[in-house]
């Protein structure tokens, strides 16, 4: 199993790493905010998911749709603003969406996925399924009404909703330890009788221990739950961001705690695979990622006629 949750890091890692590039060099248009760092909450989260469960993610949600099963090639075309892309183009960076995934979309509105996930969570309930509904958010949307209201909400109808915070410190441009007296995001969740845990987010095994967890008990009816995801944004609030907000050695300092140097370490330790393994396995994911970047720079523009589909209902 960790073996696998590397492989989804890697393709993530190599995802962004080349979308950051790529966006240097004015390939990919608009604005683009990666989550390099963040990998292990994206994995481990996701793979503990069934296809069919729901997620809503944020701006920052490339790797949260690359671990749900989004396909390579049309991400990559997506960010291109090419027609073969999820999206027919018309999403980009931070509105990639895929129904057949159950991914709801990205949002670039700060707290949006939690009531797209607590709607979600109450269509499932009443339609008497059992499918779970995950909402990706950073620490600073806590502080938007959506959060409270989707909490409760999620609360008094038991609505099988896992609110995952991924709490890599800096809203935007603001440490978020200065905006509030309450330092951990879980202990907001008290106050709506929701269980809430807070969790290494460096820790793929972990992540994935109670993210499945939770996943099964809210099947079973005893959600909500807050997972509180602690990790560390490498890259600025978006690509370009010179993050002069940052004290010099705290990147340094969680970069030695690299979600994919702690899972590779476990596996060489436990004998499960050798550095060399490892390099192949990070190898292949740049290729994978090459080859769509190749496959969005030769697609199609969308053509002007698509410029008014899927924006109004018939």
């Amino acid at each position: 199993m960790l073996l696998e949750l590397y492989e989804r890091m890697a393709l993530i890692r190599a995802f962004e790493t080349r979308v950051a590039e790529l966006y240097r060099d004015g390939e990919i248009p608009g604005f683009v905010h990666t989550s390099l760092g963040q990998e292990a909450v994206a994995a481990g989260v996701c793979a503990a998911l069934r296809d069919d469960d729901y997620l809503a993610t944020t701006h920052r949600g490339h790797g949260h749709v690359l671990a749900k099963g989004a396909d390579l090639d049309g991400m990559m075309a997506e960010l291109f603003a090419k027609a073969t892309g999820l999206c027919g183009g018309k999403g980009g960076s931070m509105h990639v969406a895929d129904p057949a995934k159950g991914i709801l979309g990205a949002n670039a509105i700060v707290g949006a996925s939690m009531p797209l996930a607590t709607g979600a969570g109450l269509s499932s309930k009443r339609l008497g399924q059992d499918r779970v509904a995950v909402a990706f958010f950073g620490e600073g949307a806590v502080n938007q009404g959506t959060f409270h209201e989707a909490l409760n909400l999620c609360a008094i109808w038991d609505l099988p909703v896992i609110f995952a915070c991924e709490n890599n410190i800096y809203a935007e441009f603001s440490d978020s330890r200065t905006m509030t007296r309450v330092p951990r995001v879980a202990d907001r969740a008290v106050a709506y009788g929701v269980e809430a845990s807070t969790i290494d987010g460096n820790d793929v095994e972990a992540v994935h221990a109670v993210t499945f967890d939770a996943a099964e008990r809210c099947r079973a009816g005893d959600g909500p739950f807050l997972l509180e995801f602690e990790t560390y944004r490498w890259h600025g609030h978006y690509e370009g961001d010179a993050q002069p907000y940052k004290p010099q050695d705290e990147s340094a300092t969680w970069r030695d705690a690299d979600p994919l140097v702690v899972a590779g370490r476990r596996l060489t330790e436990a004998g499960d695979a050798t550095s060399e393994q490892l390099e192949e396995l990070r190898e292949r994911a740049g290729a994978r990622v090459e080859s769509a970047v190749e496959a969005a720079r030769a697609a199609p523009d969308p053509e002007l006629e698509e410029a008014y589909a899927h924006v109004f209902g018939d």
